[in-house]
């Protein structure tokens, strides 16, 4: 294969930078909030929920509400007034979520989602799933943006490490390069962090923000690797695991 048909792996690693993504065509989105969606959305599928439906302001996740609907809503960290739980990975249990649809809205996560839904394939992406998400994108074997959600459209490290994990792990496969800059650096930012990454995460603004609201008792979980092997899938505006459903884009 030359290199010319290889797949391209591309990183945003602020919302703002999406609509001026190098990539139009056949992609693959990977949206990535570690702290906290994304981790939770897997965390959710992990844990047998049926769907999740992201919103992308509180008003919508509020008519959901009067019409019955489970929500997990947060914003700057803090649950909405109405809503059923917040966003840590720990409230989507077993008992909670599975064989149910909940709707979620966050401060960052979902709004990257709502950014990303015109594209014809998104995908959730985390530690906790990195394995079956690799292969999911390898199976698809088509470029790939990774979106970091970032804080408020700022670049943030714990998004931004991922993506380089991310980036580490699909450059073992043939069938892709790296065809923007932020891919390398994010790739160079992981292979700095990854000996002591809880100690790098440190350094992260959002990791003390949860720290102050006393809601930094999943860090170590939104770190660890492959605990889980889901494959959230956004389809026309539900996530469902694609994985455990036998399903496919």
């Amino acid at each position: 294969m030359t290199d010319l048909k290889k797949n391209t792996i591309e990183v945003c690693f602020s919302p703002k930078l999406f609509p001026d993504r190098l990539t139009k065509e056949n992609y693959i989105v990977v949206i990535v909030d570690i702290l906290r969606a994304t981790t939770s959305i897997c965390t959710a599928f992990k844990n047998g929920v049926k769907a999740i439906i992201p919103v992308a302001t509180i008003e919508e996740a509020y008519e959901y509400k009067k019409k019955g609907y489970i929500i997990a809503s947060e914003r700057d960290g803090k649950v909405t007034d109405f809503a059923d739980f917040g966003n840590s990975a720990f409230n989507f249990t077993v008992e909670r979520v599975k064989g149910k649809t909940i709707i979620y809205s966050t401060t960052n996560g979902t709004q990257a989602i709502e950014m990303a839904k015109s594209a014809k394939n998104v995908v959730i992406g985390s530690f906790i799933n990195l394995k079956s998400l690799t292969e999911w994108l390898v199976k698809h074997n088509k470029n790939v943006v990774i979106l970091c959600a970032g804080w408020k459209n700022k670049f943030n490290l714990e998004d931004s490490i991922f993506a380089g994990v991310l980036v580490e792990n699909l450059l073992k496969y043939p069938i892709f390069k790296i065809n923007c800059d932020s891919a390398s650096a994010a790739l160079d930012l992981w292979k700095l962090a990854k000996t002591d990454l809880l100690g790098f995460i440190e350094k992260a603004a959002h990791r003390h923000r949860l720290k102050k609201l006393g809601l930094d008792d999943v860090l170590e979980y939104s770190f660890t690797l492959n605990t889980s092997d889901v494959v959230p899938v956004l389809d026309d505006k539900i996530i469902k695991d694609v994985n455990n459903n036998s399903e496919n884009l």
